[in-house]
């Protein structure tokens, strides 16, 4: 009769089982404890793109009232000429005026409004020009534009007079 002394492989297993958990946890734990102590640092937001903040002031102004004599008859009016606007002061100075492609003059009557610089969400905003016809034969179109005033620049809307 012959014996063996190998054991069948699920005992050999069971006996080299706990062998291979100890060495795992030392691996595990050899490697956290060589990490250097680790601290969370977090830097501050980055700054906002160098944009200058601007002071906008923002009024509506209504047209004068006037008084009309007519034929012995007394009104009382507002100025035909200048509409009720928003007037808009801004403290940074507006872009240079961009060039534009005048496009196919669609009749004979219609005049060119040149695009101008506007005030809008803080920030300038470019409106492009176009053709427009005139209320009248008569009317003339007078362009927005911005003049300086001490150092800041108010917004004049064009305007049909």
């Amino acid at each position: 009769m012959k014996t063996t002394s190998a054991t069948p492989p699920s005992r050999a297993i069971l006996l080299l089982a706990p062998a291979f958990a100890i060495c795992g946890a030392l691996a595990l734990f050899a490697g956290c404890a060589s990490e250097p102590d680790s601290h969370v640092v977090s830097a501050p937001p980055p700054p906002p793109p160098n944009r200058v903040q601007a002071a906008t002031v923002v009024t509506t102004t209504q047209s004068a009232p006037m008084v009309v004599q007519q034929s012995g008859q007394t009104y009382v009016t507002t100025s035909p000429v200048v509409p009720a606007t928003n007037t808009i002061i801004v403290t940074q100075v507006p872009p240079a005026l961009q060039q534009e492609v005048v496009l196919a003059r669609p009749s004979s009557n219609h005049v060119w409004l040149s695009g101008y610089w506007t005030w809008r969400d803080s920030r300038y905003e470019w409106m492009a020009g176009h053709w427009e016809l005139p209320p009248s034969g008569s009317s003339r179109w007078v362009s927005p534009r911005w003049e300086q005033e001490g150092n800041a620049y108010r917004f004049y809307e064009g305007y049909w007079s």
